[in-house]
């Protein structure tokens, strides 16, 4: 018998082992470029023409990140840095990830607890929304947000972040919802409470881990958009991730891989940390809900 236990324990170590070697293997071939992209960042032009792609520094600077993040003077030629774009790029995701979410949250309750003649078509027709690849809506919405006046703002950016991104929430926080028992909302319609009432006092405190996944969902989706940022906005209002096309793909003057990688990190930065911080928030959101009772 114990040495029937100590072959299933050799077993379960020795695939364990596997699993972890395996992982160890994929995290080590996906960070790689990642690591690259951080050594050069900290490199001078001058040992990246002389040495190794994959070199450790010499000595770290950090002047590619200024370069990078600041307006710089190279030669008689003046470059943007990032700085502004990311500074745009907050003003659009703040407010577009705030109003998705609020509208998702409102649709999804009521589409579970106040429906109505013609929701379920309703919700189909909200869920194609989904499925509408970008380049589809690009001349009608830039149409809409020329009557409106609303082409090369952040303003208009938002919009259209928040018209594209509430189809998305609508879907987390109905199948959130669903899941929610209904005897609950209907105690509270007997204690007399209302629509409000029963939304603000009810269904928010219970909605935390799917208001973690929207936000997540909808902020990295956003911060990493670069279509709607190049075609519905001007140079004053620009986000980051078309600020660093704009810096990496310069025609002019000497190119710069120190500067282009700092600026590549800087750009994704919000993000990684998004994640590393809530990233088992979005897994615990997702899942919360999905077995009813």
């Amino acid at each position: 018998m114990s040495i029937k236990v100590q072959d299933t324990r050799y077993k379960d170590i020795t695939a364990r082992s596997i699993l972890y070697a395996v992982l160890v293997i994929a995290a080590i071939y996906y960070l790689a470029p990642l690591f690259l992209m951080i050594i050069t960042s900290f490199r001078s032009m001058d040992e990246i023409r002389v040495g190794q792609l994959i070199e450790w520094p010499k000595s770290f600077s950090l002047d590619a990140w200024a370069a990078a993040w600041n307006q710089v003077q190279i030669g008689a030629r003046e470059e943007l840095g990032l700085k502004p774009y990311f500074i745009n790029s907050i003003k659009m995701v703040i407010p577009s990830v705030a109003i998705s979410t609020l509208l998702g949250a409102l649709n999804g309750y009521v589409l579970s607890f106040w429906k109505f003649r013609g929701s379920e078509i309703f919700f189909a027709l909200l869920l194609a929304g989904c499925f509408l690849p970008f380049q589809a809506i690009l001349l009608p919405h830039s149409i809409v947000l020329g009557k409106l006046q609303l082409t090369g703002t952040v303003s208009g950016l938002v919009m259209t972040h928040v018209i594209y991104g509430v189809a998305f929430t609508t879907l987390f926080f109905r199948n959130y919802y669903v899941n929610l028992p209904g005897e609950l909302i209907k105690a509270a319609k007997l204690d007399g409470a209302g629509f409000w009432m029963i939304f603000y006092r009810i269904i928010l405190p219970l909605s935390t881990p799917i208001i973690v996944v929207s936000v997540i969902w909808q902020f990295t989706q956003i911060w990493n958009d670069f279509l709607f940022g190049v075609v519905f906005s001007d140079p004053d209002s620009q986000p980051v991730t078309v600020g660093l096309n704009n810096m990496v793909n310069s025609t002019t003057g000497e190119k710069r891989y120190n500067v282009d990688m700092a600026g590549a990190i800087i750009a994704a930065l919000p993000t990684v940390i998004v994640y590393v911080v809530a990233g088992k928030y979005f897994v615990r959101g997702l899942t919360a809900g999905s077995v009813k009772g």
